[in-house]
Order: structure tokens, then C-alpha cells, then sequence
């Protein structure tokens, strides 16, 4: 595997230059400004904007949109993300039905759903999450569902009603290897967040995660981490390049190349997962649409490797 230079932790402000692979297309086209004006006429919250996503202009281009519930403040402070971090307003009781028609209105096939933590509430922010997904769905009939969660503290009861809820796919992201995540996110656990897959995946539901890499992790330590995900049945792994959102945040300690992203993707089928997306700009949302289908993936793979089935 091609290692690549790391920025010297001697000197935390060093700056690497950002690679070509890492370029990106500014948003244009029709299809963004209805996009943004929905977004906006509905008064909704996307993950898109507050993670400074590298790919909203292809997916804003193309109709879809992660829609971000329970505000866009969170009670957390993880060192990697965007979003603000704060006291967050009060609960808007009437975002799910805001959200279901956006959805309608956009005439989307596939959905997906993230949240801030709302870790102030004693519900955690469980039950818009379960009126959320149940309006998406009854005003939605044909839409296929992904939800990306919180840890809920690892509180069975408030996991269980996204469970409940039946959403096609639910992904709560790991975001790093066992080793960063105190570093990284700050108020989160690794053993924890193991814990919600399993859960889920007991709950009937198909899962997935996602992992950020240039952060520091060595190739042994990302292996690792997929051999924990496989222990709890995830079926659907994404990788992709950490960017630095702002100089307050993490440092980028290494553009990770496409050549190592490819090798990552072939362990990981080989591993058992059944849906990977490996790549410098994959997001846990990048192609989701792709990531419902139970052995898709898998069979993409195994014709790219010509092997027998």
C-alpha cells in the first residue's frame, strides 16, 4: 500500500497542499436552485450546508439532499465536524411533517436523514426521529428511507424506536479507528457506537458506517476497525478523506490516495461487507440510493473480480 507523506505532529499548523483528486464542481444547474429553494421555503436544515460536504454541487445537481432534523445545533463538540455546537433551540414538533413534503415536492426515490446530538433531551431526540421517518414514509409510499443517527447514549429504548420506525437502512457513523476516537470525538465511544450497530442490526434493519482517514490511523488500525464491524454484521462500509473544515478543527495529517482507497475497498469486500464505498470524496450519503439493496454491491464486485458467485 502506497504510503503517503505525514504532516510532522512537531508542527501541528503545517499545511499540505490539497491533491487534484481532491478537487471539486462548483454547484450550478436547474435542478441545485430547486434544491436550495426547497430547502430554504421549508425552512430545513441539511447536513450538505453545515458539513461543508465536498459533494453537495453533484448531489444538490441532482435532486437530492441529506436533510438534517432537530436543528442545526448540536450538544456536542466533535474535533472533525462543522456543524455548530451549542444550546440548541427548542424541539420543533412540526419538522417532520416539514421534512415529508420537501421530500414529496422533490419527487426523490431514496432519502436520507441525519440529526444533531440532542443529548439535553430525555428522549435524546428519539421521538422526531421516530414521527420523522413515519411521516417521510406515509406521505412518501415508494420512497426508500436511510437514517443516520446519533449514539443516544447507547440507550436501548431510544434506538429501538428508529428500529421501530422501519427505515430501509440506518447508519450511525464510527467516523475513525478505536486509537483517535477520543480526539476525535470528543464526547463519544468506540465501544459504544459498536454497540448501537449490533442493536440495530438484532432490530431487523440493515446497517452501515462510515470512517473519515488522514487522521493519524495506520493501515492495521483501519483493518481493525473493519474486523470490529464485521463482529456486530454492518453491511455497508463507506471510506473517505477528512477535510478540514476550518483551522479550529483537526489537521489534515495525510491526503490518503485513490490506489490505497482501492485496496481498502478489496479487503473490505473480502472481509464480508456487503455493500463499500472507498474513495477521497466518499461521504457517508454518497450514493445511498445504491447502498439498500442487499447483495448489490457485493455482486458489482465479484463481476468486476470475475469471481464465480
Amino acid at each position: 500500500m502506497q504510503e503517503l507523506p505525514v504532516i510532522s505532529t512537531a508542527n501541528p499548523d503545517a499545511v499540505i497542499k490539497k491533491p487534484n483528486w481532491l478537487r471539486v464542481k462548483l454547484p450550478i444547474g436547474e435542478s441545485y436552485k430547486h434544491v436550495r429553494g426547497l430547502v430554504d421555503n421549508h425552512k430545513l436544515h441539511t447536513i450538505c450546508e453545515s458539513g461543508n460536504c465536498p459533494n453537495m454541487g453533484e448531489c444538490w445537481g441532482e435532486g437530492t439532499a441529506t436533510f438534517m432534523i432537530l436543528g442545526n445545533v448540536c450538544t456536542r463538540s466533535c474535533a472533525f465536524c462543522a456543524v455548530a455546537t451549542g444550546r440548541p433551540d427548542p424541539v420543533d414538533w412540526d419538522e417532520p411533517q416539514r421534512v415529508a413534503e420537501a421530500i414529496h415536492l422533490m419527487k426523490v426515490k431514496h432519502a436520507v436523514i441525519t440529526s444533531v446530538d440532542r443529548d439535553e433531551l430525555k428522549d435524546g431526540g428519539s421521538i422526531v426521529w421516530y414521527n420523522t421517518i413515519k411521516a417521510v414514509k406515509a406521505l412518501n409510499p415508494t420512497t426508500t428511507l436511510e437514517t443516520l443517527i446519533p449514539d443516544f447514549r447507547g440507550i436501548h429504548e431510544q434506538i429501538q424506536r428508529v428500529i421501530d420506525a422501519a427505515p430501509e437502512i440506518v447508519s450511525h457513523n464510527m467516523e475513525t479507528v478505536e486509537q483517535n476516537t477520543r480526539k476525535v470525538r470528543i464526547q463519544a465511544k468506540y465501544r459504544r457506537s459498536l454497540d448501537v450497530l449490533r442493536i440495530l442490526k438484532e432490530g431487523g434493519r440493515r446497517t452501515k458506517t462510515g470512517l473519515m482517514l488522514g487522521i493519524g490511523e495506520t493501515k492495521e488500525e483501519i483493518i481493525e476497525t473493519m474486523e470490529h464491524l464485521r463482529s456486530v454484521n454492518v453491511d455497508v462500509l463507506t471510506l473517505g478523506q477528512y477535510l478540514q473544515p476550518t483551522k479550529k478543527h483537526l489537521p489534515v495529517l495525510r491526503y490518503v490516495h485513490p490506489d490505497e482507497f482501492a485496496e481498502l475497498r478489496e479487503i473490505a469486500y473480502r472481509m464480508g461487507f456487503d455493500y463499500v464505498e472507498s474513495g477521497p470524496l466518499v461521504r457517508s450519503s454518497y450514493h445511498s440510493e445504491k447502498h439498500v439493496y442487499e447483495g448489490y454491491g457485493r455482486r458489482l464486485w465479484q463481476e468486476e473480480k470475475k469471481i464465480a458467485v
